[in-house]
């Protein structure tokens, strides 16, 4: 065991009160260096608690002599401090970490050398008006003006459009450390939680990152409409850049993903992150614990990092009463699958974040649709607060992935697809992607496409092909995902052919076939395949099936025996 061992955390807002949830349900006394009455100290009733700030270097040594290993929920504490009592006591991460993460400029600066991906930057020196005009003309229009210390959650942050606003973007900042960053056009900001141990670095899946009004608004898990190779290559960038720093314990990485799918880091948290808390309900272990175990040489199944099914976090921000954030967690006790925190920091203030909700669902598009109200919601309580012009940030199911592709060797396959097709949309509201390529025609971009089938997020392929029929067998042969094969009628064997060739497929290379044309039974079967994982499919699927039944025997069956058969015949004959 751990020997009970004692944590102290500068710091007990609400990212340390979530730390000592974590903490409590393993029995580890976490000491709070904070005022009298923080939001961690609040759910922990002992006396090793110090009330002090955690900038000053005299509450840090208090702290730091009753417990074993020092940690800390915010980057801006006194890291001088940290370096005096490190004799003493273990701080994780390092405290040379800290300090070079603390100042925005110098983990540029230190990241360069590691050969991150980053927009290009440069520091003011003088901050003057002429200075920043002659960095304009280096970086382009606009630009992001940046504090390099004590900025977060947008503030000391000013967007610079045109050398017009350099007067204005200067005052705002005065008196403040500055550097000037280009702007990175990006279409998507995404974030990766990295857990540090003491022979490790692992991370969580890439999440979609929505800002509003300079602050987090909501968190996608994973990272909607982006692919397997995305997703790898954000978590391997944001490893590398936290394997950079000393020290143990869980870092926030936000990341911009550009139009041409290329990534740039845009910075680094040494802490747990708000765009982490999605793994609270969201992953086996959340961030909190994997932080706890990492500076304490616990283990970490990586298995317990991945994403147990989609989540959606939202933030509550304090509107423009006191109870505001009251409201939106009294609506979030209808949503269903919804997990309420609270921060308990009392009344409501405008743009304090006083709690988030999270959402978990078997699909993206079932958390985005149980989790819209809730949003309208806070929308509407931003737009009471007198200090916000700006329109909200767009929000809403967004369109499905495709998760079936259906492939035909030429378009005269289509007609018979259709079916299947508007089965597939229509009924199971399933709106595959469909594309023409061909075996013999197209070979590399056959095998291209179904080899890249499972990163675009495609679960099964659905393959029609006449005559010799070889697309549905190539198709499977660059994949591992199940292939239906649809034999089409038109050779001049009238699909005999073609559905010989599909089905007698060599072993270890199977395809699940149809009968000729019937693409019914193929949208069916591809519908059983993804309900075997989602239930709303599953449900569907059943319905199908009875509403089948349903028809054959009651309706058809009763009409049957009402009309007796020769009449029976007689009217179907006619239509």
């Amino acid at each position: 065991m751990w020997n009970s061992p004692k944590v102290g955390v500068l710091g007990g807002g609400q990212l340390g009160r979530m730390l000592m949830e974590s903490a409590n349900r393993l029995n580890i006394q976490m000491n709070i260096l904070d005022a009298e009455n923080a939001p961690a100290k609040q759910i922990s009733a002992h006396d090793g608690h110090v009330v002090g700030s955690f900038k000053d270097p005299e509450s840090v040594r208090k702290l730091a002599q009753t417990c074993d290993v020092l940690t800390a929920e915010i980057e801006h504490v006194d890291t001088h401090a940290l370096e005096e009592v490190a004799s003493q006591v273990k701080v994780e991460p390092s405290w040379q970490a800290i300090r070079t993460i603390q100042n925005k400029f110098n983990q540029k600066k230190y990241l360069s050398k590691y050969g991150i991906p980053m927009a290009d930057y440069r520091e003011l020196v003088q901050n003057s008006p002429e200075e920043l005009a002659e960095i304009g003309e280096q970086l382009g229009y606009p630009m992001m003006l940046k504090s390099q210390t004590m900025a977060y959650d947008g503030r000391g942050n000013y967007r610079v459009q045109s050398k017009e606003d350099i007067p204005a973007a200067l005052e705002a900042l005065k008196g403040r450390p500055l550097f000037a960053e280009k702007w990175a056009y990006f279409k998507m900001e995404l974030a990766v939680m990295v857990v540090k141990t003491k022979d490790s670095v692992l991370s969580y899946p890439t999440v979609e990152t929505v800002q509003e009004d300079s602050i987090c608004k909501l968190v996608y898990a994973p990272a909607r409409n982006v692919s397997d190779a995305i997703n790898k290559k954000a978590q391997e960038l944001a490893r590398k850049a936290v394997a950079a720093f000393d020290g143990k314990g869980v870092f926030g990485v936000e990341m911009f993903l550009l139009e041409d799918d290329s990534i740039l880091l845009c910075e680094i948290a040494s802490r747990i992150h708000n765009s982490g808390h999605y793994t609270i309900e969201g992953c086996p272990l959340s961030q909190f614990d994997t932080h706890l175990r990492a500076i304490l040489d616990l283990p970490i199944p990586p298995k317990s990092l991945e994403l147990r099914q989609p989540s959606i976090m939202l933030n509550i921000i304090g509107g423009a009463t006191p109870d505001s954030h009251l409201k939106v967690a009294e609506k979030a006790l209808e949503i269903p699958n919804a997990s309420i925190h609270l921060y308990s920091k009392g009344d409501a203030k405008p743009g304090r974040k006083m709690g988030h909700v999270t959402v978990t669902a078997a699909t993206m598009y079932e958390a985005e649709t149980m989790i819209q109200p809730l949003i309208d919601l806070v929308d509407e309580i931003r737009s009471q607060r007198s200090d916000i012009k700006t329109k909200p940030a767009k929000s809403g199911p967004s369109k499905p992935a495709p998760t079936v592709a259906v492939v035909m060797g030429s378009d005269s396959d289509l007609k018979t697809l259709v079916p299947g097709l508007k089965l597939l949309r229509d009924y199971f509201g399933i709106e595959p992607a469909v594309e023409i390529t061909s075996a013999h025609r197209t070979p590399n971009y056959m095998a291209e496409y179904a080899a890249s089938a499972a990163s675009r997020g495609i679960k099964v392929i659905i393959a029609a092909a006449g005559g010799a029929a070889h697309l549905p067998g190539m198709a499977a042969a660059h994949t591992a995902l199940p292939v239906i094969g649809v034999p089409v009628k038109g050779s001049s064997l009238d699909g005999v052919d073609s559905l010989y060739s599909i089905v007698q497929m060599p072993r270890g290379v199977p395809v699940a076939t149809v009968g000729i044309n019937n693409s019914i039974n193929a949208a069916l079967l591809a519908a059983r395949f993804l309900g075997s994982f989602d239930p709303a499919i599953q449900r569907k699927v059943e319905a199908y099936a009875e509403n089948a039944k349903t028809e054959n025997l009651e309706l058809k069956g009763t009409k049957l025996r009402e009309l007796g058969w020769e009449k029976y015949f007689e009217q179907m004959e006619k239509k």
